[in-house]
């Protein structure tokens, strides 16, 4: 697949090849190992905020779950409110944590049945919660689901970087630029993952 991504890539931009080539196939880590709901609520946690200070608030809310013996997003339904602010949670994480939990405690957030859904049908039920965009939908067809045409662009690395290889083609639309990679586009945005974070774009 490497070798069929690069020649897709010199397509849109030579120096955009260049950069997949040196970093090299990524990794597509797993995500599914848990309740849709739990990683949902991962990903809510961690909008807007850096990576370390995410990890630093979730480490914190699954410390507070265990010592209640209760599961994460439930806790936000069953659990001291004020401890969970205390994590780290503002007033509105904490009522799209409480929405999460009761979405899947009425059935909305089934792994099967929403497996079973095109990405797009997906999205549309999953951004009908509070506290679920698009970029969060995209997430979780992305790294729960594993759906391999799946285009973040409303994430701000995705964005940045495969910007930047376009900064030569003046007006150029990124979607339509990503187009080309289809049926493949998660791919290319794993690839611009691995590229903002390990090589220096001047």
């Amino acid at each position: 697949m490497h070798p069929l991504m690069l020649r897709t890539a010199r397509q849109v931009a030579v120096p955009l090849a260049a950069a997949m080539r040196s970093v090299g196939p990524p990794a597509w880590p797993r995500r599914d190992d848990q309740p849709v709901a739990r990683y949902l609520a991962q990903i809510v946690v961690g909008q807007q905020l850096s990576t370390r200070a995410a990890a630093t608030i979730w480490q914190r809310i699954e410390t507070l779950a265990h010592s209640r013996a209760t599961a994460i997003p439930a806790l936000a339904l069953t659990g001291d409110l004020a401890a969970l602010r205390a994590c780290g949670l503002s007033a509105d994480k904490l009522r799209c944590l409480q929405g999460l939990a009761a979405a899947e405690a009425s059935g909305e957030l089934q792994r099967e049945p929403l497996a079973q859904l095109a990405p797009a049908a997906r999205a549309t039920r999953l951004t009908a919660l509070r506290g679920v965009g698009p970029w969060s939908a995209d997430m979780l067809a992305l790294f729960y689901f594993r759906d391999p045409d799946i285009w973040p662009l409303g994430d701000l690395a995705v964005r940045k970087t495969f910007a930047h290889f376009l900064k030569d083609q003046p007006g150029v639309d990124l979607t339509a630029a990503a187009a080309v990679f289809a049926p493949r586009r998660s791919l290319l945005a794993l690839y611009l993952w691995r590229i903002a974070n390990t090589l220096s774009l001047a």
